[in-house]
């Protein structure tokens, strides 16, 4: 490496802010004054109704000032709380499949998010199979990408800022990809059974070799593989039906036909991230790696092929979501969700640690969820935030990181004009293990691993069953899925 580099560093992550007078967001700020109106009005009648609705305002207000350290409000975990109950009470916590179950023809079907996806298949312009996961919902197809991650072992380290620096252009160039809502990467560490490598030096054996050479290949296969862990990596792209508001929404075939023709044209962009020989997973890679994750005791039959893979029996036999963890099949799991993003600049080893395999935790699976946004959306983001942190210096307690907020939005403007892209980010982490009594030690370890990587993560309590679902790299853009509109949620 030659004498005088610098290493370069990443930051200036920003979460979307709302306008408003201190803890409040737009809707709460509308709140206030409309009941500071209504109270003087209330004062002109009657002094006893203005103390009652300054009561009444201080007790609708209450709920939207309190947060907790990760920025949620009061009137947030309410409605979690409630909702919970709710579905616990209608037994929605609870899914059995198979023979003696409601599901229909005694399938195994996926719970949840995923009940209704269904697997179409096709054929790129190169004439490579590739599955589609489609969701009905929100209409959207996904196409997985199964990679072969160098890795950053022994490699310099301009190659890697190189890799970076191309991953973001990828990135990018999402927000170009007509009809593209979001992008997913997933790395998924698991025991690894030595299946794999025990097919390979079989097929590839010489039945006429040296008893010596035979023995010593024997020894390899049968303990190569005690201890270590496989490492698998998948890239999920999102498209949706209708390319933009006001177009014709396309139908399955159309969808097909189009997807399959951008497929060469991702997969070589992501051969200059560092992700390698990325190929499109057909329907039965598809299927094995699902019930793989929702019942980790058939990792073996999925290896081995034994058992035929259908993505209408990819589920677990039963699942049960509790409050703080999820079981399902043969797994018990926990799932955090991103709070707040690294502050400051960080290396591009910062995540290292956290996608690497632990040996407190059987399974562990570490996605970067995105949703790019195209230009001209890019552009009123940028410019917006830019006008909401500008807005809440006039009032800030806290001047001196209302003035870094100025001071990041203002770079972001001016980033995003000379054509950088704008993508909306988040990272969902889940630990899984064979026992409940393991849960605690990989609750601890993901703890251990979140403080390298200066992420604040959340335990998402009360959705597990969701969360867990959506960090399968299969395409579920969970603020589609809510009741509440995005602009809502975030004017809170």
């Amino acid at each position: 490496m030659a004498s005088g580099y610098r290493e370069p560093t990443y930051g200036n992550w920003r979460k979307p802010v709302s306008p408003g007078i201190g803890r409040l967001g737009l809707v709460g700020t509308l709140i206030l004054m409309f009941g500071l109106i209504m109270i003087t009005m209330l004062a002109t009648v009657s002094a006893k109704l203005a103390l009652f609705g300054l009561v009444v305002l201080g007790l609708v207000m209450l709920p939207l000032v309190l947060q907790d350290r990760n920025g949620r409000t009061a009137l947030q975990a309410i409605t979690a709380r409630t909702s919970w109950w709710w579905g616990r009470s209608q037994g929605w916590h609870l899914y059995r499949s198979g023979p003696l179950s409601v599901v229909s023809r005694g399938s195994y079907r996926l719970p949840g998010l995923l009940a209704m996806s269904r697997l179409v298949e096709g054929r790129d312009s190169h004439g490579r199979p590739f599955a589609l996961v489609v969701i009905p919902a929100t209409k959207h197809y996904t196409v997985v990408f199964e990679c072969n991650a160098d890795g950053a072992a022994l490699v310099d380290q301009t190659q890697i800022d190189a890799w970076v620096a191309n991953w973001g252009h990828w990135l990018a160039s999402l927000g170009y990809e007509p009809g593209c809502v979001a992008a997913s990467a997933t790395i998924e560490t698991a025991p690894d059974l030595g299946h794999r490598l025990r097919e390979e030096v079989y097929a590839n054996s010489d039945p006429n070799a040296p008893d010596l050479a035979r023995a010593a290949l024997e020894e390899i296969v049968w303990n190569y593989p005690v201890g270590s862990a496989r490492i698998s990596t998948r890239i999920a792209v999102t498209f949706a039906a209708l390319p933009h508001p006001g177009g014709k929404r396309r139908d399955q075939d159309a969808m097909v036909r189009e997807i399959g023709m951008r497929i060469p044209g991702l997969i070589s962009g992501l051969e200059m991230t560092g992700a390698g020989s990325a190929r499109p997973m057909t329907a039965d890679q598809l299927a094995r790696a699902v019930r793989s994750a929702y019942d980790p005791g058939a990792q073996a039959d999925m290896e081995t092929g034994q058992e035929p893979a259908r993505w209408e029996d990819a589920g677990p036999v039963a699942a049960q979501e509790s409050w703080d963890h999820y079981v399902h099949a043969s797994g018990y799991s926990i799932t955090w969700g991103m709070a707040e993003a690294p502050r400051g600049e960080v290396l591009s080893s910062v995540m290292r640690g956290l996608v690497s395999p632990h040996q407190d935790i059987a399974r562990k699976r570490v996605t970067f969820l995105y949703r790019p946004h195209d230009p001209a959306s890019a552009a009123r983001i940028v410019e917006r935030d830019r006008r909401d942190s500008r807005f809440r210096l006039d009032g800030a307690t806290n001047a001196a990181r209302s003035e870094l907020d100025v001071m990041k939005s203002d770079q972001s403007a001016h980033e995003e004009a000379r054509g950088a892209g704008v993508t909306r980010f988040t990272i969902l982490v889940t630990a899984t293990v064979h026992e409940a009594d393991q849960l605690p030690v990989a609750a601890a370890a993901v703890d251990t691993l979140a403080a390298p990587a200066r992420l604040r993560l959340r335990r998402m309590y009360g959705s597990q069953a969701s969360a867990f679902a959506a960090a399968l790299p299969l395409g579920i853009v969970l603020p589609d899925h809510l009741q509440v509109p995005a602009m809502v949620r975030e004017s809170l």
